[in-house]
């Protein structure tokens, strides 16, 4: 600092000096802030993203948005998952057909199918029936019950049958084979067999199958009563009117 002032002092070293040199540097300091060096710049070095954006910050940014959009795993903030509501099914209709005196609907009170259907009982005659077969439809049942003198009219598609009456009798209008047919026109299973309620509408029929089997396991294992068949009552007349003949020659030759 001594040497500056002596150089300074002197008068021949001011006057060897620019223009102006002397008036600049006894200018006040300006208001402004003279830019940083390039040590300043080192020590302060400016943020990096606002400074310049590299393929890195954007490829976050990126992955940062996409992680907002898809599902959070199961770190705890994942919002819980809503119970779905129980489907309740509808009950599974049971079509018992039976006369009055045995109530069926108390056998399966209470029952379920694979412990999680409900059954409900329907019981009517065969009288009391009427229905309508489809290929595709299935079944579709009416029933006119009359229960202490009140008349009840039903209409229902079974999903199941039980059969406990017979379907044919030599009585005046109680042939229901028809009703059997249209049951297994629709497909319906049922306990009986429909085959065989079908094929017990015909005492013949039922005995021819157990002469097949008379004929397999032969008369000690399966013994069987012999009858005879006639498709009318004609044959009878003519196989009478023959025993009757030969009655009358025995008693001749007597």
């Amino acid at each position: 600092m001594n040497f500056l002032r002596r150089r300074l002092s002197d008068s021949s070293f001011v006057a060897n000096l620019p223009n102006g040199y002397m008036t600049d540097l006894q200018r006040p300091e300006s208001s402004t802030s003279s830019p940083a060096s390039p040590a300043m710049e080192r020590r302060h070095p400016q943020p990096l993203a606002a400074s310049f954006s590299s393929p890195g910050s954007s490829l976050f940014s990126s992955f940062s948005s996409a992680m907002k959009q898809t599902p959070q795993g199961p770190s705890g903030l994942m919002e819980p998952p809503v119970p779905s509501t129980p489907v309740v099914q509808r009950p599974r209709i049971l079509l018992v057909i039976d006369d009055a005196h045995t109530d069926w609907s108390k056998y399966f009170h209470g029952k379920k199918v694979n412990g999680e259907i409900e059954i409900r009982v329907e019981q009517a005659e065969f009288s009391e029936l009427n229905l309508a077969a489809y290929v595709t439809g299935g079944c579709m049942v009416d029933t006119q019950i009359v229960r202490n003198g009140t008349k009840v009219v039903r209409s229902f598609k079974p999903d199941f049958i039980l059969v406990r009456q017979h379907a044919y009798s030599m009585a005046l209008g109680e042939d229901y084979r028809s009703l059997v047919i249209g049951l297994q026109y629709g497909g319906l299973p049922a306990i009986n067999s429909l085959y065989s309620v079908y094929n017990f509408c015909s005492k013949p029929w039922v005995f021819s199958q157990l002469i097949k089997i008379f004929h397999s396991l032969g008369p000690e294992k399966f013994p069987l009563v012999e009858q005879t068949f006639f498709p009318n009552h004609k044959p009878m007349e003519c196989l009478a009117f023959q025993g009757e003949a030969l009655s009358l020659q025995g008693k001749f030759r007597q």
